[in-house]
């Protein structure tokens, strides 16, 4: 029997290194490995013995694309163990401080790295050749998103604005409704991305997911809500490890993440799709149906569609803010050095983010526990994988690794993001 073994040496056009490898014995899948090999990043690890108030600005360099879902991660766990309240105003921000960040990576994603595989094109610049109004599109849809965390945050990589009980500054009223024209055109263009990839040529491969993301009763989610399963799953962020176990594989720096008891799941845009759809806007239930989105949608490859949902989305919601804001009396309450635990999870461009951190006396951080989505949803990219290379061995080579390596960026993987556990084991005489 032939023994044949796909391998993509080098991930392209996803954010970190990685690499694939499927073995094949005749036509069965035999074996799928995501290496992920970029080192260990180790940031649980340094950040204990700082001060709680530095972790904001340290979880931030964790990924330069979604920095402000490290932030809001933090802040909320900490704010969670000393029991925080903060002013309404300073959530609305919050929010808006993550439709920046959506805009941004969502538009970076659909455009520059996800449409190549679907139009035939081996990278974002080559298919500007042919596209150029559609990559000025995506470019100026980024830009407004770069501005909104800018604006808030005080630069686009790694915002320095973020505090535990709110922010260091705040914008004036002015300051955001000078967005309005942006947002306005930003909103017409996302649904225009969304009817764009809706068009795009998508295999048929309909999976069967246990989705899991925050659900919120009001909202789709950012910030704050409960963590559901489309398998049942109900419960208080705080229970997060009695439901879900880490584990290391051999062939990746990257824990991988399950359900306990049952197996691999997938948190994401098709994840907050399927859970909270009824919560979307009008605008965006619209434009989903008129897109022929079915909810939830099974298929990975349609999640250039959904995250262009997730676009009308923000800045829906962004218009929303911004009109309904009235600056905070202060920009943040004070918080007193002092020992607590907490956990909380914020919904990442690219899914549930979990933070966990143990605070001791002075303020100082004791332990700390970081679960990036890309970490949780690695299992689950090498079933789709096990499941997807059966239907392609008719085809070429190049065809199946091509398309093996589009499965993995459906995902929109941050691999740097999930390079940062550590392991460690000391052995004393």
């Amino acid at each position: 029997m032939k023994t044949r073994t796909i391998k993509v040496d080098y991930l392209a056009r996803v954010e970190g290194e990685g690499a694939l490898a499927v073995k094949l014995s005749g036509d069965k899948v035999v074996d799928v490995r995501l290496k992920i090999f970029e080192p260990p990043r180790l940031f649980e690890a340094f950040v204990c013995g700082r001060h709680f108030s530095e972790l904001p600005d340290l979880v931030a360099r964790i990924c330069g694309i979604c920095p402000i879902a490290y932030q809001m991660s933090a802040v909320h766990a900490i704010e969670s163990a000393f029991g925080i309240t903060i002013d309404p105003a300073v959530r609305l921000l919050r929010r808006l401080f993550y439709c920046g960040e959506w805009i941004e990576s969502h538009a970076l994603h659909i455009y520059m790295l996800h449409a190549p595989d679907f139009l035939g094109y081996a990278d974002a610049i080559r298919m500007a050749r042919d596209h150029r109004e559609l990559v000025e599109q995506g470019l100026r849809i980024k830009k407004i998103g770069n501005h909104i965390v800018s604006l808030i945050g005080g630069r686009e990589i790694h915002p320095v604005s973020a505090a535990v009980g709110g922010f260091y500054r705040v914008p004036s009223r002015q300051e955001l409704r000078a967005l309005a024209d942006d947002l306005e055109w930003g909103l017409d263009a996302s649904v225009k991305t969304a009817r764009f990839a809706s068009t795009l040529e998508f295999p048929d491969f309909e999976q069967d997911y246990e989705f899991v993301s925050l659900s919120h009763p009001n909202e789709y989610p950012f910030n704050e809500g409960r963590v559901e399963s489309s398998n049942g799953i109900d419960i208080d962020v705080d229970l997060y490890d009695q439901h879900f176990s880490e584990y290391h594989v051999e062939h990746s720096n990257a824990l991988q993440s399950a359900v306990r008891a049952r197996g691999a799941y997938l948190v994401g845009p098709l994840a907050r799709f399927a859970l909270n759809f009824d919560r979307l806007p009008p605008i965006a239930r619209q434009v989903a149906r008129d897109c022929g989105l079915s909810v939830p949608c099974n298929n990975p490859f349609q999640s250039i569609v959904v995250r262009a949902i997730e676009l009308v989305f923000a800045f829906a919601e962004a218009q929303r803010i911004i009109k309904a804001y009235q600056p905070p009396d202060q920009p943040r309450v004070p918080v007193p050095d002092q020992a607590g635990t907490g956990c909380a999870a914020t919904e990442a461009p690219r899914g549930l983010l979990y933070h966990h951190y143990e605070i001791g006396e002075g303020g100082l951080v004791k332990s700390a526990r970081i679960v990036p989505p890309t970490s949780q949803n690695q299992r689950r990219i090498e079933e789709d994988l096990w499941n997807l290379v059966p239907r392609l061995l008719h085809r070429p080579e190049h065809e199946i690794t091509w398309k093996c390596e589009q499965a993995v960026r459906n995902y929109d993987p941050c691999i740097s993001c999930a390079t940062h556990f550590l392991k460690l084991h000391l052995e004393r005489g």
